[in-house]
């Protein structure tokens, strides 16, 4: 059985590589990847910003994603992530 550290760390890698997968598409802020991904589970896997922004300040330091500010469709500020 696998240890609780294993266990977080496997979810860990999966997050990872579901935003990953999404930011294939193109560039996109928080909130569109998290649409992303409840769309493309079809509402089964519903991401928090807990878990989102800490799986998308780790693709960034690992040089995986960049990110720079945008407006986001309703004029927002928003942090817009893309692959590297």
């Amino acid at each position: 059985m696998a240890s609780q550290r294993q266990s977080d760390e496997l979810l860990r890698g999966m997050l990872d590589m579901l935003v990953l997968k999404a930011l294939q598409l193109g560039p996109m802020h928080g909130w569109g990847i998290t649409e992303r991904l409840e769309q493309g589970s079809r509402n089964a896997l519903r991401v928090g910003q807990g878990s989102l922004y800490p799986a998308l300040y780790r693709l960034e330091e690992r040089g995986l994603i960049a990110s720079s500010w945008g407006a986001s469709d309703n004029n927002r500020r928003a942090r817009y992530y893309e692959l590297t």
